[in-house]
């Protein structure tokens, strides 16, 4: 058990919803946060996993995440299997898409769940086993350490990166150097899926690219001033989903410089 006690917002008593629309028809659960600053000690957090054909991994995720959080949210990003009725089953919340969105989308989807729960703290996973639920306390304990607003669970200031291609390793460093570059930062694993923010900044950008989320949310979160931290955590290469060759490597540059854009005129 975690040493960060549940806190769910008031009102929840352990309510399930779900809805097939992607508006996040979810039912308000009582007033909104106190104003004064949050401890992690007394926030609620709650959990989001965008999830894609992901029913046989889901349960085992589901479980072993809720020891560290208040609640589960899952976003079923149009599977074709039987995600949603696994989901129904196993998790707090769930949010049926009608279409495939891409990852952007299901994650935008969450935080929108969760603000308009009152969550105060929200952790992003992946529903396919890659992120290891046990770091979520790590996650919150450095947001109060170093006064953050995003943690990035790194597989960089580990040696798990060494497992992933020569191309994807490539690809990884030289869109961190980007970000870096452009946000004036000092992080090692730009496109890590895994997750914490203070639900304050997530009200605050804007919904990310679908395909580009992790890169463009982290640029506009380093340009609008939110402080943004890492921990080491080993993640081993997804063995479906994503594969990083040479064809999308060669296709990256042009979508990233179309992203850049987006976020140094728009945002």
């Amino acid at each position: 058990m975690s040493k960060y006690q549940k806190h769910p917002p008031e009102g929840t008593n352990g309510q399930h919803s779900t809805t097939d629309d992607d508006s996040v028809g979810i039912d308000s659960r009582g007033q909104p946060a106190d104003e004064t600053a949050v401890s992690p000690e007394t926030a609620s957090v709650v959990a989001i996993i965008p999830a894609y054909n992901e029913a046989e991994t889901l349960p085992e995720i589901i479980s072993a995440t809720s020891s560290y959080v208040d609640d589960v949210i899952i976003i079923n990003d149009a599977s074709t299997d039987n995600t949603k009725e696994v989901a129904n089953e196993h998790a707090d919340h769930v949010v049926t898409h009608p279409k495939n969105t891409g990852v952007g989308g299901a994650v935008h989807t969450g935080y929108l769940a969760a603000i308009r729960l009152d969550y105060d703290i929200v952790i992003q996973i992946d529903g396919d086993g890659q992120h290891d639920p046990s770091y979520i306390p790590e996650m919150i304990e450095t947001m109060e350490k170093q006064e953050a607003d995003m943690v990035v669970g790194s597989r960089w200031l580990n040696d798990s990166y060494q497992e992933y291609s020569l191309v994807r390793r490539a690809g990884i460093r030289f869109f961190t150097a980007e970000t870096n570059l452009l946000g004036g930062l000092d992080i090692t694993d730009v496109t890590s899926g895994l997750r914490a923010y203070r639900t304050s900044m997530l009200e605050d950008l804007g919904r990310p690219a679908n395909s580009h989320w992790a890169l463009e949310q982290t640029l506009e979160a380093a340009r609008e001033g939110y402080s943004i931290e890492e921990i080491s955590v080993p993640m081993p290469p997804d063995t479906e989903g994503s594969q990083f060759d040479l064809e999308t490597f060669a296709k990256y540059p042009p979508r990233m410089v179309l992203t850049t854009l987006k976020i140094l005129l728009y945002r």
